[in-house]
């Protein structure tokens, strides 16, 4: 007879324990982007919603920003460094093909050779990667995860482009997430749509980068982040509400249980749709980070809890419905309850 192999057996419930986030020095106004797409601050603000956003210097790298939020993570959440099993990364703008930021942000913050890998999904990339560290710990694989969305945008966004160089941002936020004696974080809904893929995108390949160097030399053109803003706002405001209310259903709650709703900070016209599409309760509290912060693609949700537990709007144990949507085009959903932050 075969030998049967061992398992382990992980957390019944998981939750966020902690979290913590870094947003840049350098504030930047909408009067200064919009000298190069010949725009207006009344402009950038009606259609976006934005006021200002944070911009990184040279020395707020993506490993320095992962590694000063999850500093206040791991403080909020009262866990040790040594104690992280694995070092989740949710990131688009982490420009080496290999290797990952994870490692290295593990290595940052004194742990003990972690499992450590990124992700990519685009301005979804939190919330899949808050699944898959939800997953591992109730499947034993991990008693503690890290999970990190950051972004330094402005590394990958033509700042000529009248579609995108008003909208992104940078900054970073992180999560702990461990055992809970209730359940802290819902199940995630989530899933892509690859016939538009075009519709959020770096704008050519590396190779076609290469080849026309080759042929242009010094006039080659970087390649640089492009987004059909026209269609990405038609596919969010109106498809994203039945991964929302399925989000809510599968928690075991109703619209009106829901104390807060995080939305990726995508646009402020999208948010204001979303939340009026779900009708819900005229007291929950809505993010709205984006004024202040602007698109910060995977770090977006993080930021916006922080923001929104900092304004008193709502506090560390309620309801909270997060969802975003990116890149892929990748979306995911889920309710957790809101954790302590630093």
């Amino acid at each position: 007879m075969a030998a049967r192999l061992a398992q382990v057996e992980g957390a019944e419930h998981t939750a966020m324990l902690g979290l913590g986030v870094y947003r840049p020095a350098r504030v930047v106004t909408n009067d200064e982007v919009a000298g190069p797409i010949d725009s207006s601050d009344e402009w950038i603000h009606s259609r976006s919603g934005i006021r200002t956003r944070r911009f990184a210097s040279d020395a707020e790298t993506i490993i320095e920003m992962s590694a000063a939020a999850g500093r206040g993570a791991l403080a909020a959440a009262g866990i040790s460094p040594e104690h992280v099993d694995c070092v989740i990364v949710a990131t688009s703008t982490w420009l080496l093909l290999t290797p990952a930021a994870a490692p290295q942000i593990a290595t940052a913050l004194g742990m003990n050779h972690p499992a450590a890998f990124d992700i990519s999904a685009g301005c979804a990339g939190f919330c899949h990667a808050l699944a898959v560290g939800s997953d591992l710990v109730k499947g034993g694989t991990a008693k503690y995860a890290l999970v990190i969305g950051v972004e330094r945008l402005t590394d990958t966004v033509d700042p000529t482009d009248r579609g995108t160089a008003f909208l992104f941002a940078d900054g970073a936020g992180a999560v702990v997430i461990g055992p809970s004696d209730e359940p802290g974080i819902g199940p995630t809904v989530w899933g892509s749509d690859g016939t538009q893929h075009r519709a959020i995108r770096q704008d050519k390949d590396w190779m076609e980068f290469f080849a026309e160097i080759d042929e242009k030399g010094p006039d080659a053109v970087r390649p640089y982040l492009a987004m059909e803003g026209t269609a990405v706002f038609r596919w969010a405001a109106h498809s994203l509400k039945t991964v929302c209310l399925d989000a809510i259903d599968r928690a075991g709650l109703t619209p009106a249980d829901i104390d807060a709703m995080v939305p990726h900070q995508a646009n402020g016209r999208i948010i204001e749709i979303m939340s009026r599409e779900l009708k819900l309760s005229q007291d929950t509290a809505l993010a709205n980070d984006i004024e202040h912060t602007g698109n910060t693609s995977a770090a977006s949700i993080p930021l916006a809890m922080e923001a929104l537990l900092r304004s008193g709007e709502t506090k560390p144990g309620a309801d909270a419905l997060l969802v975003a949507f990116g890149a892929g085009l990748s979306y995911a959903a889920q309710v957790v309850k809101l954790p302590n932050w630093q």
